[in-house]
């Protein structure tokens, strides 16, 4: 029996009918553009928090690079546990990508946090950068995580397609 932190061991990633959800729900498209674009703007955010650290100029482009950001990760995640729940009937922690979403706590833990400091104003701005770039750090690990799913979702695929036609020959 699972508890809610055991996922069930799975013989792949997806199973021929969450594959069909999958490729025929428009969060997938979805999904893979604020992938990207969320990727865009963390990197010019980093890019604004770098020059403000380095330089000392760019504050305020850099405290709300960082605001975008986060704003840009919750529509992410709420869009994906959308997904979740069209593939895979649960809204989150789906086998599949149950550590995946345990990680995104983690990065929406923090990047919250950095919200919640920016509003009481209880750290300096520098911590409170540093603060962000701890959550883009678990950020990109996370994106690691789902790069990873991607290819073996992938290589899932193509093996499944020679199988299918090594029967058929």
């Amino acid at each position: 029996m699972n508890n809610a932190f055991e996922p069930p061991i799975s013989a792949g990633l997806y199973t021929p009918q969450e594959r069909a959800r999958r490729d025929a729900t428009i969060w997938t498209p979805v999904q893979g553009f604020l992938a990207a674009f969320q990727f865009i703007v963390f990197a010019v955010s980093v890019c604004l928090i770098a020059r403000y650290m380095v330089t000392g100029e760019g504050e305020s482009a850099a405290i709300w690079s960082v605001v975008f950001k986060t704003f840009v990760l919750y529509a992410i995640m709420v869009t994906g546990s959308i997904w979740e729940k069209v593939v895979f009937d649960k809204w989150l922690f789906a086998p599949a990508f149950f550590w995946e979403d345990v990680f995104s706590f983690l990065v929406l833990g923090l990047h919250t946090a950095y919200l919640w400091s920016l509003y009481t104003g209880n750290m300096g701005t520098r911590d409170q950068l540093w603060l962000a770039l701890a959550a883009y750090a678990a950020y990109a690990i996370n994106a690691g995580q789902f790069l990873l799913k991607l290819r073996a979702a992938r290589l899932q695929e193509r093996a499944t397609l020679a199988m299918h036609k090594e029967l058929a020959t």
